[in-house]
């Protein structure tokens, strides 16, 4: 008989990232027979009730979730983050111009990528600060007769995060404005008032790599490019109802199941993503707080724009970083190397990362600090 193992560590990985270990029981206890279908969701067509069953609970939850109206369509594809910086340009850009507000690499690359399908005009930027403040909406320098409007509402890299998403109609502009919510999806609410538009990879928040989520509203529909491959074009997916090409079942099985646990949440009288909200506006300060009032650590990012979900933070002292990584490897806290573009640390602390894991990343963070300040 083996040993038993102790607690699993705390992964703070950006992503490809931790999941709920309660959702990845399930998923191990299913693995074999799902539901006594006798088969695992890895081996079951698509198109069989089974599956069927699977892909419409995971919608009809996300809608519940995110209070998603009825007039978006919910669709389940794949190509990840960087493949929709593609599509959608070939879907919502009628060959026309674009804006972008560029506030980290993610959004660099979205500009990048549009640019091979439309004029992509960059209406605000904030590189000049080394992407470490948000421009204020009333300098953007949209254009007229946007096809829409993109941003990034939360930068994995950079670590800043819009944490109210722009009123494009006060700003005089009547586009569609685009979101990619990657790395915040379902850990805060969103205004849909404001969205036309939003996409994320599933792989920081909700699910294992390979699935993309694209929320769409319905009148966004129709106006692809002649060149938009089929099984790319936003109209066919949701006239297919995600179904047009064999969707990436496993991830949609593995998100429908981070949504039933995420609806299980509470936090007070807070249910489900306001549940997680409070938790996650709780991890970051105590994070944030600690490294404010250290000599030892900083953070670059200017207050009012801190994501909560990717903290990145740099030692006073480069050449103790090795040394800091291994201490935590140690301590069971793991993937904390900041992204090489950016140096330094990064912490990300996703729905899936509880407080007791913030409050271990702290307590070495300090004990590290005393032993080498």
């Amino acid at each position: 008989m083996s040993a038993a193992k102790g607690p699993r560590p705390y992964n703070f990985s950006a992503g490809p990232a931790a999941m709920p270990e309660a959702v990845l029981e399930r998923a191990a206890a299913e693995m074999l027979d799902w539901q006594g279908s006798g088969m695992g969701v890895m081996e079951m067509s698509h198109r069989g009730k089974e599956f069927g069953a699977i892909l419409a609970r995971a919608e009809a939850d996300l809608r519940t979730l995110l209070a998603i109206p009825q007039h978006f369509h919910v669709l389940f594809m794949q190509g990840g983050g960087l493949g929709e910086n593609a599509i959608v340009p070939l879907n919502l850009s009628r060959g026309k111009t674009v804006d972008f507000v560029v506030t980290g690499s993610w959004s660099q690359k979205s500009a990048k990528e549009a640019q091979r399908y439309c004029t992509a005009h960059v209406a605000a930027s904030n590189a000049d600060n080394g992407h470490t403040q948000l421009p204020d909406p009333a300098g953007w320098q949209l254009s007229d007769g946007a096809s829409y409007v993109h941003l990034c509402s939360n930068e994995t890299i950079h670590g800043v995060e819009f944490q109210q998403l722009p009123d494009l109609a006060a700003l005089g502009s009547s586009a569609p404005l685009v979101i990619d919510f990657s790395s915040h999806v379902a850990s805060r609410s969103v205004d849909w008032r404001r969205v036309g538009l939003a996409f994320g990879g599933a792989q920081k928040n909700i699910g294992p790599a390979g699935l993309t989520i694209v929320v769409v509203r319905d009148d966004l529909l129709g106006h692809a490019l002649e060149i938009c491959p089929s099984a790319f074009n936003y109209r066919t997916v949701a006239d297919n109802q995600s179904m047009y090409n064999t969707p990436p079942t496993w991830g949609i099985y593995m998100a429908g199941l981070t949504f039933q646990w995420l609806l299980e949440q509470t936090e007070g009288e807070l249910t489900g993503v306001a549940a997680m909200e409070a938790r996650n506006v709780a991890k970051a300060k105590l994070l944030y707080d600690f490294i404010d009032g250290s000599a030892f650590y900083s953070n670059k990012v200017a207050t009012a724009c801190r994501s909560r979900m990717n903290v990145p933070f740099f030692l006073a002292d480069d050449g103790r970083n090795e040394a800091f990584l291994a201490g935590a490897r140690e301590a069971g806290l793991l993937q904390l190397k900041g992204h090489k573009s950016v140096g330094g640390m990064r912490a990300s602390i996703y729905n899936a990362m509880p407080l007791a894991g913030v409050q271990a990343l702290v307590g070495y963070m300090r004990e590290f600090e005393r032993l080498h300040a």
